[in-house]
């Protein structure tokens, strides 16, 4: 593989020198006045070595240059960290540089708010300039920090795939998402009515907000969750909060009314017309997607809400004239990536089966009740311990005994403290953090294990945090496993697209599904491509297992067709 090592000078110039397989340079450090011509003039480099890409690709790509492969200094740097249980430490290529040289370690730059319409980076440069000589002693003690990892192999491979997934990234931001304005607007003025001038609320919010302030004898601000609450206690109804699952089952005239202000004032805030006007341009929606923004891996976006698209506003997802929307959704991933790194026979077994997961599960262990089954398959990731979901974790463990062994010795590392890792080595910090349970997606209402003294109680779960903490974990190993097959997966289908001379172009992505925009002729390549990219990344990452992943595609005109 030839591999070179770039930096991006202030000039628009760039240093670079050739490397060996073990990081050394090869040969002189060379000049080149423009960085894109560098880059341009090297078609046989199979991977870049740069400090960040977020600061230097989004310009490669302004110039039309596209780079099949990269390392990622930072992002190792981030990685590596949280591997070796220092996650939270400054990751920028300075710092890394100050703990080599024993040196004060730099604050890492703070992350700007995106900027409706703007491509630059997501990061502002650092206040600590890094030489392309002092780049290479990083990435060579990187190379010996992964080594030293748990599973070498394995850490190198997320440390490529989430390098890979920055270059994914970026194109998705310079790309867009197809988006009609017209359509908004027309879902927008049938939503909620007309507009009124000065930027209130628009006509059906204002009738609705009539509605519950009537109902109530009142004037009440259903915008006002205190002001709700107030009303409701007058009213001699005792609420906590005015979330729907605690007030639809309330009789009261308010209800209604209220339930449905709430969903289009969500709406009307989120992605509204100042959205609108604020984040479409020239047909495009382009948010600035951060991979690994999350303990997990999962992805968010530094702003526009991409990942938070209601289906309804997904009507506006429009293909151009001529093209399609493949859109792909990874059938019941998390239950097959536990098969597959439990290796649990019974479980890889059903995971190979053709068909639906939960109703195979349900015919082995649970006498064909699907629902059952997938409650406990779920209540196992998640951690429902007590009531039925003993009952059912105990079928569970009888037939797929490894599959929740592996998640109850997450689980319990998580409770002790220690490091927890994916099956890849990206790595849960011993801290636990405010966030942890709505990014393992446990439900805000889940029930917690029970307690000493309770039926089903676990030996372990000292205290309400320790077994949040523990329930965090045993999700952690299973969705942050989920998250780094999907990066293996994009890079497979990136390059396949690529390496076919495809005009296709990956536009979205989250969690478990992903978008390409094609050419309407494409469309057929592209969804097989995606399912040689499930089958790449599963024997790349899990190793020749019987467990399949399987995609269910749509090609659509329009995003809200597909589901």
């Amino acid at each position: 593989m030839t591999r070179w090592a770039l930096e991006a000078t202030d000039d628009g110039g760039a240093r670079l020198v050739g490397l060996s397989a073990d990081g050394r340079p090869e040969g002189p450090v060379l000049r080149e006045p423009d960085l894109a011509a560098a880059v341009r003039s090297r078609p046989e480099v199979t991977r870049w070595v740069w400090r960040s890409t977020f600061g230097i690709y989004p310009r490669l790509l302004a110039a039309g240059v596209r780079v099949e492969r990269c390392y990622d200094i930072e992002d190792a740097e981030s990685l590596l960290l949280a591997h070796e249980g220092r996650l939270g430490e400054p990751r920028s290529a300075a710092a890394a540089l100050a703990r080599l040289r024993h040196a004060p370690v730099p604050p890492d730059p703070p992350q700007r708010a995106a900027e409706p319409g703007s491509q630059s980076s997501l990061f502002e440069p650092g206040p600590v300039p890094v030489s392309l000589e002092d780049l290479l002693q990083v990435y060579g003690e990187q190379l010996k920090r992964h080594e030293a990892a748990a599973h070498p192999g394995r850490m190198r491979l997320l440390t490529a795939a989430e390098s890979a997934g920055m270059l994914i990234a970026c194109e998705m931001n310079r790309s867009g998402l197809p988006w009609s304005a017209d359509v908004h607007r027309e879902v927008l003025t049938e939503l909620l009515g007309e507009r009124y001038a000065g930027g209130g609320e628009p006509r059906r919010l204002a009738e609705l907000a009539d509605e519950v302030s009537a109902a109530f004898g009142r004037r009440v601000r259903p915008d006002l969750p205190a002001d709700v609450v107030k009303a409701f206690a007058q009213a001699g109804i005792r609420v906590k909060s005015t979330r729907r699952w605690e007030i639809e089952s309330i009789d009261h005239p308010a209800v209604k009314p209220l339930i449905e202000y709430k969903k289009l004032y969500r709406i009307w805030v989120a992605h509204g017309w100042s959205w609108l006007q604020d984040w479409v341009r020239e047909g495009r929606f382009r948010p600035e997607y951060l991979p690994g923004g999350t303990v997990t891996g999962r992805w968010v976006t530094n702003g526009g809400g991409a990942l938070q698209i209601p289906k309804v506003i997904r009507r506006a997802v429009v293909a151009d004239p001529g093209w399609k929307l493949v859109v792909a959704d990874a059938d019941q991933m998390e239950p097959r990536v536990l098969a597959a790194i439990s290796r649990d026979p019974g479980l890889m077994e059903v995971a190979g089966r053709p068909g639906d997961l939960y109703q195979a599960v349900s015919d082995k262990a649970f006498s064909g009740d699907r629902e059952m089954a997938k409650l406990a398959v779920l209540g196992a990731v998640y951690g429902q311990t007590s009531g039925d979901g003993l009952k059912n974790l105990a079928l569970l463990r009888r037939r797929f005994p490894r599959a929740v062994a592996y998640v109850d010795d997450a689980a319990r590392a998580g409770e002790e403290g220690r490091l927890v890792r994916t099956w890849l080595g990206r790595t849960c910090p011993p801290a636990a953090g405010s966030g942890e349970a709505e990014e393992a997606g446990i439900p805000q209402d889940a029930p917690e294990p029970a307690a000493e003294g309770e039926e089903g109680w676990v030996p372990g779960y000292a205290s309400t945090n320790t077994r949040a903490r523990g329930r965090f974990t045993r999700n952690f190993v299973v969705q942050g496993s989920a998250a780094d097959w999907t990066l293996l997966v994009m890079a497979a289908l990136r390059r396949s697209m690529s390496t076919a001379g495809l005009a296709a172009e990956l536009v979205f992505f989250q969690h478990d599904e992903v978008i390409v925009h094609c050419p309407e002729a494409e469309a057929p390549t592209v969804v097989e491509a995606i399912r040689s990219a499930a089958q790449e990344a599963n024997r790349i990452a899990f190793g020749e297992t019987p467990v399949r992943f399987p995609f269910s595609t749509a090609v659509v005109s329009c995003y809200a067709d597909a589901k």
